[in-house]
C-alpha cells in the first residue's frame, strides 16, 4: 500500500464536479478531508519502486525514464535533450523532497497505476482527484506531439464500474504546470474497498510524458454552511475577556440519520479535535487566551460519525485572540519652561492622549508648550488594527527657566571709554558679541565697544535652563577739529576757510571772529587787511571733550618777485618761487635768455623754475621773465638773475 498522509484543513462547503465521464457523479453537499492521500512518500532521488501489483510499468533508478518505464523521484532536469520540463518540486506546496511518479508511456495504450483503497464507507458518495503534469515541453515532438489523455475508473473488487472520466488531451505549458482531475462515485452497500485504475489511452511515439501526485478520496455529503453573528465567518477578539461569540450550523438534506460533531483546531499546525458533548446546530466559543482557534462541524449518517472517512465537514470559522498590543510612550523631558513637551508612542494604529491641566491628544507624537504646572504623568491608550488596546505613560520634568536681569553702570559712553555690564539670574553667562568686552563668559565684563552695540546675554541656570535679554551702549564719538589748509591772499581780497568736523551731537565756531561773515559756519569767509590766524573748535554737547585746531592766512601787499636765486642744491633759496601767485593759479609765466630763447614756463605754482635748461644747468647771468596774470592787469616784465 501506498504511503497516505492526511491533509489538514481542505474543506468546500459548496462542491460542483462538471459531468465528464459517462458514469461519473455530482457532489452538492460538503466536502470532508482526505481519506486516502497517495503522495508517493518523501527522500532523497530514487524513491522506492511501487508495488508490483500497482503498475506494468518498469522501475528505473533515472530520474528521465525510457518509454514503458517510470520512476520515484523529488524533481527531474535535462532529460531528453531538454525536451521536458525541468520539475525542480512534486505538487504538495513545502513537502520537502516530497516524490512524484514519472511516467514515460509505453508506445501501447494501457493501465498504468492500478491500486485497491480499502476501508471506505458503504453507501457514500466520494471525490476521487488526482494531481497531473504534462512534462513534455511546447517546443518538443514539433510538428505533432502527443498529449496525455487518461481514463480514471473506479470499479468495485469484482469489476464493477463505480464511475469513469477522461481528462481528454492534456496540453503542455511553457512552465510546469500541474492540474486536478476527478470524478465523483458511490460505494455501494456492504463495500468498502475499491480499485482505482488509471488508464493511458494515447498512442505511443514522440511525447506522452507525464508526472502524477497527490491522488485523494474525500466523502461527500449533505450542504453544511456554519456560521457566526451576522454571517461572519473570521473573528478578531482582543485578550482579557471571554470571546463568547455563538455559532450555528444548517445541514441540508442527505442522511436520513445525521450526527452531528464540532470540532476546534487550536493555533496552526494542530488537527481537529472532536469537541466533547458538542453535538447539537449551535455552539458557543468562549475562549479568552491568545491564540487562533477554528472550528467547524462534521457530519456523517448515523454511527459512521466514530468513523473519521465517513465524515463531511463545514466551512471553518476562524476567531483570533490577539494578544494587548506592547505600548511604548516616552518624552524629550526634562524640558525647561517656554519650550516645546514633545511627546511620543508607538504600538497602535490610533492613540488618545490625556495629562496635567486637562491635555489630551489623538495623535501619536503630540506637542506642547512647557509650563512648570504642565509637569507630571502623561498617559496614552493605543489601540491596534484589530481594536485591541493597551496603556502607558510617561512622566514629564518641567524645569522653571531663570530670570535674566541685566544693567549697566551707564549707557551712554565716549569713544574710548568703559562700561560695566552685570547680568544676573543664573549661574553660567553667556555674552554675544563678544568683540568689545573683556570676558563674554562672566557675569560682570567691561565693554569697550567701539560703535554703539546692542550686548546680549544668555543666561544658564543650574538646571540647563535658559533665559536671554540684551543691553544697549551707546558709544558718542569724540569730537574732531580740522581748519583746513591755510590760504595765501591778496590784500583786499577775501577767502573761503575749509573747515570740518565730526563726533557725536557737536557744535562749532571760529575764533577769533574777526573778519568773518559767519563765525558759526564750517566755511565762512574772511576778508583780513594782513596775515591772519583763525582756530576752529568743537564742542561735544553730550559731554566727550572739545577739539580745536587752526589756520593761517598769508596777506601778500602785492606780488614780490625774487631778483636772483643760487640753483647749487645747497638747500638755501635753490628755486625761483613767487608766493603770490597762488592767488592766480591760472598766471602763465616765461622764461628767456639773452637771445630770446624760451627756457622755462609754468601755469601759475604748478611747478618753481629750478634754474635748469633741458634737463642741464642754465649758465649764470641774467635771465627776462614775462608774467601774465590772466586777470586783465598789464603782463609784469623784468629779469632775474641766477648766481651759481
Amino acid at each position: 500500500m501506498k504511503s497516505v498522509k492526511i491533509l489538514k484543513t481542505t474543506i468546500a462547503f459548496l462542491c460542483l464536479f462538471v459531468h465528464l465521464g459517462s458514469q461519473a457523479q455530482v457532489c452538492t453537499g460538503s466536502l470532508g478531508d482526505p481519506s486516502v492521500n497517495v503522495d508517493f512518500g518523501t527522500g532523497n532521488n530514487p524513491g522506492n519502486p511501487l508495488k508490483s501489483a500497482i503498475t506494468s510499468y518498469t522501475f528505473t533508478s533515472s530520474s528521465c525514464p525510457d518509454d514503458g518505464s517510470y520512476t520515484v523521484v523529488s524533481s527531474t532536469a535535462g532529460c531528453f535533450n531538454g525536451s521536458w520540463q525541468n520539475v525542480s518540486e512534486d505538487h504538495t506546496p513545502n513537502d520537502t523532497q516530497g516524490y512524484m511518479m514519472l511516467v514515460n508511456a509505453s508506445f501501447t495504450p494501457g493501465d498504468f497505476y492500478v491500486d485497491t483503497v480499502k476501508n471506505l464507507c458503504a453507501n457514500t458518495t466520494y471525490e476521487f482527484a488526482a494531481w497531473i503534469m504534462n512534462v513534455l515541453l511546447p517546443t518538443a515532438c514539433s510538428p505533432n506531439p502527443i498529449m496525455p489523455k487518461l481514463v480514471f475508473n473506479i470499479e468495485t473488487v469484482t469489476g464493477t464500474i463505480l464511475g469513469t472520466y477522461s481528462t481528454g488531451d492534456i496540453p503542455s505549458s511553457a512552465t510546469p504546470t500541474w492540474k486536478q482531475y476527478g470524478l465523483f462515485f458511490t460505494t455501494p452497500a456492504n463495500t468498502n474497498n475499491v480499485v482505482i485504475r488509471l488508464t493511458n489511452t494515447a498512442p505511443g511515439g514522440c511525447g506522452n510524458d507525464l508526472a502524477l501526485d497527490d491522488i485523494t478520496f474525500r466523502p461527500c455529503g449533505p450542504t453544511i454552511l456554519l456560521s457566526g453573528n451576522a454571517n461572519k465567518t473570521d473573528y478578531d477578539v482582543c485578550a482579557g475577556a471571554p470571546s463568547n461569540i455563538p455559532l450555528s450550523a444548517t445541514i441540508g438534506a442527505g442522511y436520513n440519520n445525521p450526527v452531528l460533531q464540532w470540532q476546534e483546531n487550536i493555533n496552526p499546525g494542530s488537527n481537529w479535535v472532536d469537541i466533547p458533548g458538542a453535538n447539537s446546530s449551535t455552539y458557543i466559543v468562549n475562549k479568552s487566551a491568545v491564540g487562533i482557534y477554528k472550528y467547524r462541524m462534521v457530519v456523517a449518517d448515523g454511527s459512521n460519525i466514530t468513523i473519521p472517512s465517513c465524515r463531511v465537514a463545514s466551512n471553518v470559522v476562524t476567531v483570533t485572540i490577539h494578544d494587548k498590543p506592547v505600548v511604548t510612550s516616552s518624552n524629550n523631558g526634562p524640558v525647561c519652561a517656554g519650550t516645546l513637551i514633545n511627546l511620543l508612542a508607538a504600538g497602535g494604529i490610533t492613540y488618545l492622549w490625556n495629562g496635567p491641566n486637562g491635555f489630551t491628544a489623538s495623535i501619536d507624537a503630540p506637542s506642547r508648550l512647557a509650563a512648570v504646572n504642565n509637569s507630571g504623568q502623561y498617559n496614552v491608550t493605543a489601540t491596534d488594527q484589530y481594536g485591541c488596546s493597551n496603556t502607558s505613560s510617561t512622566i514629564v520634568v518641567v524645569n522653571a527657566k531663570p530670570t535674566a536681569g541685566i544693567s549697566s553702570n551707564k549707557k551712554d559712553i565716549c569713544e574710548g571709554d568703559s562700561t560695566r555690564l552685570n547680568a544676573t539670574g543664573g549661574t553660567a553667562y553667556l555674552w554675544s558679541p563678544a568683540s568689545g568686552l573683556s570676558d563674554a563668559s562672566i557675569a560682570n565684563p567691561i565693554a569697550s565697544p567701539f560703535d554703539t552695540t546692542t550686548y546680549q546675554v544668555v543666561v544658564n541656570s543650574a538646571n540647563n535652563c535658559t533665559d536671554t535679554t540684551t543691553i544697549t551702549v551707546n558709544v558718542f564719538k569724540k569730537p574732531t577739529a580740522d581748519a583746513g589748509p591755510d590760504k595765501i591772499i591778496l590784500k583786499g581780497q577775501s577767502v573761503t576757510l575749509n573747515g570740518s568736523a565730526s563726533g557725536s551731537g557737536i557744535r562749532y565756531y571760529w575764533t577769533p571772529s574777526t573778519y568773518l561773515n559767519d563765525a558759526n559756519l564750517l566755511l565762512p569767509v574772511s576778508t583780513p587787511p594782513n596775515d591772519f590766524t583763525y582756530t576752529l573748535h568743537t564742542v561735544s554737547n553730550v559731554g566727550c571733550g572739545m577739539a580745536t585746531d587752526n589756520m593761517f592766512i598769508k596777506v601778500y601787499n602785492d606780488i614780490f618777485i625774487p631778483r636772483a636765486f643760487s640753483p647749487n642744491n645747497d638747500g638755501l633759496n635753490d628755486f625761483w618761487h613767487i608766493d603770490a601767485l597762488v592767488v592766480y593759479p591760472d598766471a602763465q609765466i616765461k622764461i628767456f635768455d639773452r637771445y630770446g630763447k624760451l627756457v622755462f614756463e609754468s601755469t601759475g605754482l604748478l611747478k618753481d623754475w629750478n634754474g635748469n635748461y633741458k634737463n642741464s644747468a642754465a649758465p649764470s647771468g641774467a635771465y627776462t621773465y614775462l608774467i601774465d596774470l590772466k586777470n586783465n592787469r598789464p603782463v609784469l616784465k623784468g629779469w632775474v638773475m641766477i648766481v651759481r
